[in-house]
């Protein structure tokens, strides 16, 4: 077992300790100035046995670096917001801004190590949990994320120990003897097997596990000063990591017109309702739609919808269509601008991730994280591979929606560039309008066939069984708006069924 090479006996001794300590802090002190100035978030992960000194860890760690540049979150309890969110909700929560340091006590492993020890998951759903951790990982190293990871080993007989001395201090805890300690010792040797699955799974080159004897206190608090000193000087001393190559299966034919057709030329825009046919239809949905999301509300079913699609394309009329069968209660829309210097700091979802809502409400999105395969794209905001492994991350991120049971709704609102004129004009003539075209509207305007190929890409690579692309019809708002109802009171009644 690879915990047998954390069973070596290693100690040192207090003289020792006593000289190396300050020279450690100093050099940790002056390493995480420099890493604030470049910019560089850190995550990091403490895990290990239960009895072998976590808390002491953490807390010397803030004893060590300056503490204006650190968040520390404990993950050991969920609460009943959290159980209302995708598991990775907790975790998103508390990524550190660029620069910063964010340490984890306790972490994403914590949860299926602990209830796959216990029983309550299966094998392969273990192993699906490890592979989306592992996808995790990645994403946030690809974003430039320096994840360090330690494990505290500590062999069996010394847990035992621990636990022994506790008792004999008429019961009183003490700073290895947790409440969960007990508990867990029972399971030492299921506990071992499965960590030790976890870490192999997990343990890669840019995210790779470091297992700390934690027999000796001071040599398990140099130890982890010196791996974490090491591990952001060589960050920082290094040369900007290699990107990764475009995930692109594009097939490179040539420059003619049809090569040119799109999924957007398949919308039929020709079509048309009459208005005594949608007053009808409208009123008929909405009443349908109010019944279904009260029941969505008794029975906890969320939902998120997005709205994507040409300026002036009729997304705000859309949704406030959908609002109108809702009660306020329940809802709320997110308008979507360029992100905050907050936002900028962070990964690209994390602004998503926490604005979910909480159990049988309902979110709108006007305008998503679509923005990074499209706007960011169009417009050279994101590297090419930035935005190119977009399409893998933002897969991950629906899916584990849909998986956590809400409702996802995706709508790509299309019209003809003669529609969309047509409206352009007609806004800047009309006075109570007018602020809703800018300059930028019409430099959008003159990119046309550029976002049109971003849309068409977006569509086939994310467009899944489980979160379908909508592509509505939009050269008739009155179409439009009814298309988009239809499709919210199926999926309520899906959801319901």
């Amino acid at each position: 077992m690879m915990f047998e090479a954390a069973e070596l006996g290693r100690k040192v001794s207090k003289k020792e300790f006593e000289r190396l300590e300050p020279e450690l802090r100093t050099k940790l002190l002056e390493t995480q100035r420099e890493l604030a100035e470049a910019g560089i978030p850190v995550i990091l992960i403490v895990s290990g046995v239960e009895g072998a000194g976590k808390g002491e860890v953490v807390n010397r760690l803030h004893e060590w670096l300056d503490t204006r540049g650190i968040t520390t979150s404990a993950f050991w309890d969920e609460t009943d917001e959290e159980r209302e969110h995708p598991t990775a909700w907790r975790f998103w929560r508390h990524m550190p801004e660029r620069g910063k340091i964010a340490i984890f006590f306790g972490s994403w492993y914590s949860g299926p190590i602990v209830e796959r020890a216990f029983g309550k998951l299966s094998n392969g759903e273990f192993e699906l949990e490890l592979d989306r951790i592992a996808s995790l990982e990645r994403m946030l190293a690809a974003d430039g994320a320096l994840i360090l990871k330690l494990w505290y080993h500590l062999p069996k007989k010394e847990q035992s120990k621990r636990i022994e001395a506790d008792r004999k201090e008429d019961g009183r805890n003490t700073l290895d003897v947790s409440p969960f300690t007990k508990k867990f010792a029972k399971r030492f040797d299921e506990f071992a097997a499965v960590s030790e699955r976890a870490i192999r799974r997990t343990d890669t080159g840019q995210c790779a596990w470091r297992v700390i004897e934690s027999t000796n206190r001071r040599y398990r608090d140099l130890a982890t000063g010196f791996i974490i000193l090491d591990a952001l000087r060589r960050r920082l001393d290094s040369e900007a990591a290699t990107p990764e190559p475009p995930e692109s299966h594009d097939i490179e034919i040539p420059d003619l017109e049809a090569a040119r057709l799109t999924i957007l030329d398949r919308v039929d825009l020709t079509e048309r309702i009459e208005p005594e046919a949608y007053s009808r239809e409208l009123k008929s949905l909405q009443s349908r739609l109010n019944a279904l999301s009260w029941k969505a509300w008794e029975r906890k079913k969320t939902c998120v919808a997005l709205f994507e699609g040409w300026d002036a394309a009729g997304k705000g009329g859309a949704i406030r269509r959908v609002n109108r069968a809702l009660d306020a209660r329940l809802y709320r829309v997110v308008q979507i601008a360029a992100p905050t210097d907050e936002e900028r700091a962070h990964h690209y979802l994390w602004r998503f991730w926490r604005g979910l809502p909480r159990a049988g409400h309902i979110t709108l999105y006007d305008r998503s994280w679509y923005g990074r395969v499209m706007v960011e794209r169009v417009e050279g905001l994101a590297r090419e591979e930035a935005w190119r492994r977009s399409y893998r991350e933002i897969n991950a991120f629906e899916e584990q929606l849909c998986d956590h049971g809400i409702t996802l709704l995706k709508f790509w609102m299309h019209i003809s560039p003669e529609e969309q004129l047509r409206r352009f004009r007609e806004r800047e003539q009309t006075p109570h309008k007018a602020h809703k075209i800018t300059e930028e509207d019409w430099r959008n305007r003159e990119k046309w066939d550029e976002y049109r190929a971003a849309v068409n890409e977006m569509v086939a690579k994310t467009s899944t069984s489980e979160a379908p692309w909508t592509l509505v019809a939009g050269d008739d708002k009155r179409l439009a708006r009814v298309q988009v109802l239809r499709t919210f009171v199926e999926a309520f009644e899906k959801a319901l069924a």
